[in-house]
């Protein structure tokens, strides 16, 4: 083999090796907790218990810290698709799904397609399913907002599965006002940089916020 030859074949080894680094913004984020923070130390320390422990504590603290907004505020700052989002930030904050970006168009398209099928199905101005039971007209709802959720996602590259619960919160008319609805995304915005910020604290565990 020519030395041209091999050189060529290293460097392309060389990129293969640094897809990883691309992907994730960059050498430094592509270590992630693999060389350091408490997420790999604790996994080190106790395996899946210990990331669980980071991620309990991490979770409770941001749900905590959103809880008090709510007090203060008299608004829903607290909602169910709000939990799994947090679980995803600690548990795997490198993962594609965990990303700033793919976390606040999730759910800003699973608002926004609830939103869209409540309309569709004239049951805006409804009680919510809680209250009212369901119906065809309700489970017709559901299954649109879900749907075009998944689609959107799946079309913008954005898959973030907690999106799927925030749109049937907003279809089966649970949160529904314009109020609520600003709330909901004022808190989605307010745990994605908590959330990001924190890992980025305890060792660098966050995901780069690239816009591909």
């Amino acid at each position: 083999m020519s030395p041209g030859v091999g050189g060529d074949q290293g460097h392309v080894e060389r990129l293969r090796e640094g897809d990883v680094d691309a992907v994730v913004g960059g050498a430094g984020a592509a270590r992630d907790v693999s060389q350091g923070g408490w997420h790999s130390r604790a996994a080190r320390a106790a395996g899946d218990t210990g990331v669980g422990l980071y991620a309990f504590l991490l979770c409770a603290l941001v749900l905590v810290l959103a809880g008090l907004v709510g007090l203060v505020t008299h608004q829903p700052w607290l909602f169910p698709s709000l939990g799994p989002t947090l679980m995803l930030f600690f548990e795997t904050p490198l993962a594609e799904t965990s990303r700033p970006r793919s976390t606040l168009i999730g759910h800003g398209v699973g608002i926004l397609a609830g939103l869209i099928a409540l309309e569709v199905f004239r049951l805006r101005s409804h009680p919510s399913a809680v209250q009212e039971g369901l119906s065809a007209a309700r489970v017709g709802a559901a299954a649109l907002s879900l749907g075009l959720t998944t689609l959107v996602l799946s079309v913008l590259k954005s898959s973030h599965a907690p999106a799927g619960a925030t749109t049937l919160i907003v279809s089966l008319g649970i949160l529904t006002t314009t109020a609520q609805l600003g709330t909901m995304a004022l808190a989605v915005v307010f745990v994605t940089a908590v959330g990001v910020l924190l890992n980025r604290l305890l060792g660098g565990a966050a995901p780069a916020a690239v816009i591909r």
